[in-house]
């Protein structure tokens, strides 16, 4: 099977747009995530928001920060909260080595995207990232903004 057929049968929840803005992403891991039967419910409604989502390691577990999950509008009495702190399932030979990262170099660990995987988990994509200065943050907009115009000026041309 392809790369673009495997990616293909992924069911996209929410991405963080505002990741590669405000971060340069240098690895991308893929992590299990521990919620509760209504969040699931509410993720396959797609009502997410992984703006403000990092990862923080406590006691050799590594957590999810930040990711609002609005509560399933049928969850009566065993409804969740929006936001809490909810587990990353990775293995711990990663988790020390994104721990030793994150202390030696300095480095951000951020959720990317959300995601139900072919067997229907839902799945998180968290990146390890520096954070961008203001300079660089203008130096992406100003790429951004070339980008459209060349594109724009190649349009009318084949016109």
């Amino acid at each position: 099977m392809s790369k673009d057929n495997k990616e293909s049968q992924y069911k996209e929840i929410v991405t963080n747009k505002k990741a590669k803005f405000d971060f340069e992403l240098i690895e991308f891991i893929e992590a299990g995530i521990v919620l509760t039967g209504s969040e699931v419910k509410s993720l396959r409604d797609k009502r997410a928001n992984l703006t403000d989502a990092f990862a923080r390691i406590k006691n050799g577990e590594i957590f999810l920060e930040g990711f609002n999950i609005t509560p399933y509008k049928n969850g009566g009495y065993a409804n969740h909260p929006e936001i809490r702190q909810r587990k990353l399932l990775l293995k711990k030979k990663e988790i020390i080595r994104l721990e030793r990262m994150i202390k030696e170099k300095g480095l951000v660990v951020v959720a990317v995207r959300s995601y139900f995987n072919p067997k229907e988990f839902v799945k998180v994509q968290i990146a390890i990232g520096k954070p961008k200065k203001l300079y660089d943050k203008r130096d992406t907009i100003q790429k951004r903004e070339a980008k459209i115009e060349i594109d724009r000026a190649l349009k009318m041309r084949n016109k």
